[in-house]
């Protein structure tokens, strides 16, 4: 046997005793509501534990399913959706047919709750004999005075045309009828979400009818239509022309989720200037003006989604002066987050030759620069001294050199990480990187930007440069004797203990074993053997004789 559905789940305690069958039958039958209502409470534990409890079915068919106390009608929809409505071989209950005519009553009850809570629960009936007799209470409920139970009917219709069409085939052009009628919003969203589902023809002909009103729904209608042009448009690429004009239109909602939405949905289906400048424009004043730092990280990475597409890059050079106004934001993620998307839109402009662009750079880096005088004070303009700390560690190439250890590795890995996500900046990312490396202090700084430099120097130029930069910053190579003629180009030793001539290395690695020294004179011994005190040989190298000249003249 199948294992049933299962809808709710409820917390039953470990330590809880369990119930005695005849003492739950005394309380359904003669207790008060409130005993009434702890007895359907255990009853409830017991039938999701897997007892069937068929003797109990007729106590509170009697007893309790005319109370019109509303917690107990509550819990009976509970009861009767968890309760076994089939007998052993598949037959439907006799006894159902009583809760069906009980449901029948709830349909037409005066109050709207009761109304409203018997539909919802109908939308997890899976009988369609209990549900058959019902349909016309179902129907006269979409013409309640009251939301609340509209809504719900709606709902109950389409669950039902959904797993049961035969008993309501006429679905689709009833609720378009309604749907034209209506003016709540949350019962209009419901209509529409099902023709969307069921019927898409009604539903676009419908959101023809009303596309230039889009502006003036609900923002949960707005979010419908949002989806149902998205589906269309993609299903059908012709019809973008049709409704393009009404995502634009949305892209001015009062409501942010709306507008975030219609944004991403304008990018899926332009690719034009327009449309992007339009949707990035949307999702920088979202940033800006939304308080959720969350929602603010989200958008950003929107944005950084746009920036990895190269027909975007432009579009997005030209906002970059509006991007930077998150730069007021607080919250230290978001700005080291658009500090990344800065720097990349700030060396995608720098390697172009346009006027304006140039201009454009020139403007990023006096913000820029004012964003580091506000961290040089330490806190001072409000932030707390922590957050302006990691955010030093993310404006500038510079930091590498900060006396701050942990400052520059944080650098160095934000540098690590923009170059391996944007190869398009690798030959920037170089050239900065070699230009701060000579004032680099820590060792373990130095280690992570020669991996760098390692791993993406690919270009002989680029070599050449970085092998420069070491030599420099290595200084005068301690060779004496024997290695300055290694260094001169007679031999230097290799791996396997032979020795090779520099001029047979590669030229790039040349100049780290050329020395400018001149090599000393014959009559100039640069080594000489010595007896030690204990009998033994030791050499002593030219260097080593003139310090000790030197200090015996002294």
């Amino acid at each position: 046997m199948a294992e049933q559905p299962c809808y709710t789940l409820i917390n039953n305690p470990s330590e809880t005793e369990i119930p005695n069958e005849q003492q739950l039958r005394n309380d359904l039958e003669h207790g008060d509501n409130r005993l009434k209502a702890t007895a359907l409470k255990k009853v409830i534990q017991l039938v999701l534990s897997g007892e069937r409890l068929p003797a109990l079915l007729m106590v509170i068919i009697r007893f309790v399913l005319p109370c019109n106390d509303h917690q107990i009608k509550k819990l009976l929809l509970l009861v009767w959706e968890i309760w076994p409505k089939t007998s052993p071989d598949g037959k439907l209950l006799h006894e159902m047919i009583l809760v069906c005519d009980a449901y029948r009553k709830d349909l037409q009850h005066p109050n709207e709750f009761i109304r409203g809570s018997t539909l919802r629960f109908l939308c997890k009936l899976k009988e369609p004999e209990l549900l058959e007799p019902l349909m016309p209470s179902i129907r006269s409920c979409l013409e309640h005075r009251h939301a609340y139970v509209r809504r719900n009917a709606v709902l109950a219709i389409y669950t039902i045309f959904k797993n049961f069409d035969q008993l309501i085939p006429d679905a689709p052009e009833l609720i378009h009828s309604y749907l034209e009628g209506e003016q709540d919003a949350s019962c209009k969203r419901n209509a529409f979400m099902m023709l969307i589902h069921v019927d898409r023809e009604r539903a676009l002909d419908y959101l023809t009818t009303c596309i230039d009103q889009v502006n003036e729904f609900n923002d949960i209608l707005q979010l419908v239509i949002v989806e149902l042009v998205y589906k269309v448009c993609h299903a059908n690429p012709g019809e973008r022309s049709r409704f393009i004009r009404c995502i634009y239109n949305l892209l001015q909602s009062s409501s942010p989720a709306v507008r975030y939405e219609a944004a991403g949905t304008l990018v899926t289906l332009s690719s034009s200037p327009t449309a992007i400048k339009a949707a990035a424009q949307c999702y920088i004043d979202l940033i800006v003006k939304e308080s959720d730092n969350n929602v603010k990280l989200i958008v950003l990475d929107r944005l950084m989604t746009l920036k990895d597409v190269p027909a975007h890059e432009r579009v997005l050079q030209d906002l970059v002066m509006d991007i930077l106004r998150v730069l007021a934001s607080p919250d230290l993620e978001v700005r080291k987050k658009l500090c990344l998307l800065f720097w990349i839109s700030s060396a995608l402009a720098t390697s172009k030759s346009s006027f304006s662009l140039s201009l454009s750079s020139l403007q990023i880096v006096l913000v820029l620069k004012k964003e580091v005088a506000s961290t040089s004070n330490g806190g001072g303009d409000g932030r707390d001294k922590k957050d302006v700390t990691g955010y030093r560690q993310s404006l500038l190439l510079d930091f590498l050199s900060d006396s701050d250890e942990g400052t520059a590795e944080d650098v160095l890995a934000f540098v690590r990480e923009a170059i391996q996500q944007y190869p398009r900046l690798k030959g920037n990312v170089v050239g900065r990187l070699l230009d701060v490396f000579g004032i680099i202090k820590s060792v373990s700084i130095h280690r992570g930007a020669l991996w760098i430099l390692g791993e993406y120097c690919t270009t002989v130029d680029d070599i050449s440069r970085v092998v420069q930069e070491i030599r420099v910053s290595l200084g005068e190579l301690p060779i004496v004797d024997s290695e300055l003629k290694k260094a001169a180009g007679e031999e230097t030793q290799n791996e396997d203990g032979k020795y090779m001539a520099v001029r047979d290395l590669h030229p790039l690695f040349r100049p780290l074993f050329q020395t400018n020294r001149p090599l000393p004179t014959s009559s100039s011994s640069s080594s000489s053997k010595l007896v030690t005190a204990a009998g033994t040989y030791a050499t002593q190298s030219a260097f080593t004789a003139t310090a000790t000249k030197k200090e015996d003249k002294m």
